[in-house]
């Protein structure tokens, strides 16, 4: 399905995206861990924090596999604009909530400072059944979990969604580069910028998404893994893009959750253009690039390992290259979807930003290099009400 070659924009055919028209709706799922407010350490608050939210937020906020993780979804918005909008009251109410039981949510991709003893899974069938399943890979490590930030965008149909997921293969190490926030673990320093991405692919159903013909074949192999027990049902496809079960949208679960919510607008605003423009190439029947999946996960790999410093990996023919150099790559694919969108300008500025100061890994160590306490890490992630 292709010759392996990812297409730099610019190209002769490379149709204009010239009105509003031709870009997806988008919406944002955040994961975060809940932290006693004094000791800065995992707590199982969930089933609190997210009772005294619903208030305000409804069902935009839900459990996860353990009590020491919430989730908030936005509604689907049309505009980065309204995509800031939407984070900010969910991260106001869940801040309100939290304070309220003398906890906070801190936006990381894996738990800093480990809970004072093991934490039990989330009291909900679907998770009892996932940890009977798979035992030590959900209560490992102290049953503390991960967290990301899973990206929506809007197709028109299943099949759609499915050759979406395709051309997105070779682009998502970028995105999973520049998000990466998860460099301490349980209390210490991994070594990798996002921890989260390893300790993810630890799941049997996690990975590249396959290269598959068609939702036939998509449905066909996800049925197949069910039957087989490998995984409990077809939510559980964690594939770094795959077709959602509940939404008409392609889901990208590749990146983790950051606290600077303008990192979250320019992930978002990307990901969104680069769907923009790699759904025309779908409409005119361009094949999907054929690259292999150990060359993939080499990428996501260094990816996970050095953010956004270091050399990177070409999924493409495997060389290395600056690790800045893809998401430089995909802005100019990206681009005439962002100028469509009359998000160019912004997401330039913010992409020059985040160079400037560094990835959410590098500011993680940063702060902890101060005073070598984790405690400055999880300040530093800490979400607020405000939008300073």
């Amino acid at each position: 399905m292709g010759d392996g070659t990812i297409r730099h924009i610019g190209s002769s055919s490379d149709p204009p995206l010239s009105t509003s028209d031709d870009i997806p709706t988008l919406g944002v799922e955040e994961e975060f861990v809940l932290v006693d407010s004094h000791s800065r350490a995992a707590v199982s608050c969930a089933p609190v924090v997210i009772k005294g939210a619903q208030g305000v937020l409804g069902d935009q906020i839900g459990a996860e596999i353990f009590p020491t993780m919430i989730e908030t979804r936005t509604h689907p918005v049309t505009t980065l604009d309204g995509l800031y909008k939407e984070l900010y009251r969910l991260r106001a109410g869940v801040a309100a909530a939290a304070a309220e039981y003398g906890c906070r949510a801190v936006a990381s991709g894996t738990v800093i400072v480990p809970p004072k003893g093991p934490i039990e899974v989330t009291d909900q069938t679907r998770y009892l059944r996932m940890a009977t399943e798979y035992g030590p890979l959900v209560n490992g490590d102290q049953g503390t979990g991960v967290c990301g930030c899973h990206i929506h965008v809007g197709v028109a149909d299943r099949e759609q969604a499915v050759q979406l997921a395709n051309h997105l293969r070779p682009w998502l190490p970028a995105l999973q580069a520049l998000a990466a926030n998860s460099p301490f673990h349980a209390g210490r320093d991994s070594g990798y910028a996002s921890w989260r991405t390893m300790r993810w692919a630890q799941w049997p159903g996690a990975g590249p998404t396959p290269l598959l013909p068609d939702a036939t074949a998509y449905d066909t192999l996800v049925d197949s893994l069910v039957t087989s027990g490998m995984l409990v049902d077809r939510r559980m496809v964690y594939w770094y893009a795959r077709p959602s079960e509940h939404y008409p949208t392609v889901e990208i679960r590749v990146t983790d959750v950051n606290a600077d919510v303008d990192t979250v607008i320019l992930l978002a605003g990307l990901t969104r253009a680069l769907a923009a423009v790699l759904l025309a190439d779908v409409r005119r029947g361009v094949p999907a690039p054929g690259v292999l999946d150990s060359l993939l996960r080499a990428a996501h790999w260094r990816a996970a390992r050095d953010g956004l410093t270091g050399r990177g990996v070409d999924p493409a023919t495997g060389g290395r290259h600056p690790a800045a150099e893809p998401v430089d790559r995909l802005l100019r694919r990206a681009a005439p979807a962002l100028e469509a969108a009359g998000d160019l300008s912004l997401v330039r500025d913010l992409w020059q930003r985040r160079r400037v100061l560094g990835g959410g890994a590098d500011r993680q160590r940063e702060a902890f290099r101060r005073r070598g306490d984790l405690r400055d890490v999880v300040d530093l992630l800490t979400v607020t009400a405000d939008r300073s």
